[in-house]
């Protein structure tokens, strides 16, 4: 763990907003695969993973990877099949190959993950998800972890309210918002880059990062308090 900060114990915060993917569940692998998967005629890399794709919103994943390639496509229509030339397509193509990958082979939340939210609970501490992806509903479902969230922030909701994408703080700031918490009393749960750089974009009180694929430099570059391998290593204080 990777702190400079003196401990706090998480009674002394009001609300937990967690990331999904790579957060809660190892849907992020999934989603790395179905990317993948998607992108194979341009040599994706696990680099572009990261940098490109990483906790932004589908579209804006599949305009910034074809960016580094110098391809530019039309961004199309919300009626854009999977097989559609366009931004919309290529997002649409990806979320069929996603949904595929996950009703094959299902999901388990993270132990550590699952501990934390208990402990949460027994002390009152409002918990949230905010998440890009617009299946984080059928994700936390398939986990049996939807009846735990009062409050899901996802990227349909982005859509609705006009919300911008992470690394702006708009979808935090909501959740917060919703909550009734300020931001300064409230704990950010990130594993990408653009999450931990909306929660400090957004003033929260910690933006906690964790690392599951071998990026803390990186996350505690885009400013992460803290870092951990896992949230079994905070469940007394962070």
């Amino acid at each position: 763990m990777t702190n400079e900060r003196e401990p706090m114990g998480w009674a002394s915060f009001s609300a937990v907003l967690f990331d999904l993917d790579g957060v809660i569940t190892p849907t992020a692998e999934v989603h790395r695969r179905a990317w993948a998967e998607l992108f194979a005629p341009f040599d994706f890399t696990e680099e572009d993973y990261l940098r490109s794709v990483d906790g932004k919103p589908r579209y804006e994943g599949v305009e910034g990877f074809l960016a580094t390639r110098g391809v530019t496509l039309p961004y199309g229509s919300p009626d854009d099949g999977p097989d559609a030339n366009t931004v919309i397509g290529y997002g649409n193509r990806k979320n069929v190959m996603f949904k595929a990958i996950l009703e094959r082979d299902g999901v388990t939340a993270y132990p550590g993950t699952v501990a934390l939210m208990d402990v949460l609970d027994e002390l009152g501490v409002k918990k949230a998800v905010v998440s890009s992806s617009r299946n984080a509903n059928a994700v936390l479902q398939a986990a049996e972890l939807h009846h735990r969230f009062p409050l899901i922030v996802d990227g349909r909701t982005a859509e609705e309210k006009g919300l911008a994408g992470k690394p702006a703080p708009d979808g935090f700031l909501h959740g917060a918002e919703l909550l009734g918490v300020d931001p300064s009393q409230a704990v950010v749960v990130e594993d990408a880059e653009v999450g931990v750089a909306a929660g400090v974009a957004g003033n929260f009180g910690l933006v906690l990062g964790v690392d599951r694929g071998g990026n803390r430099a990186a996350l505690t570059e885009a400013g992460a308090h803290v870092v951990v391998d896992d949230l079994d290593e905070v469940l007394e204080a962070v």
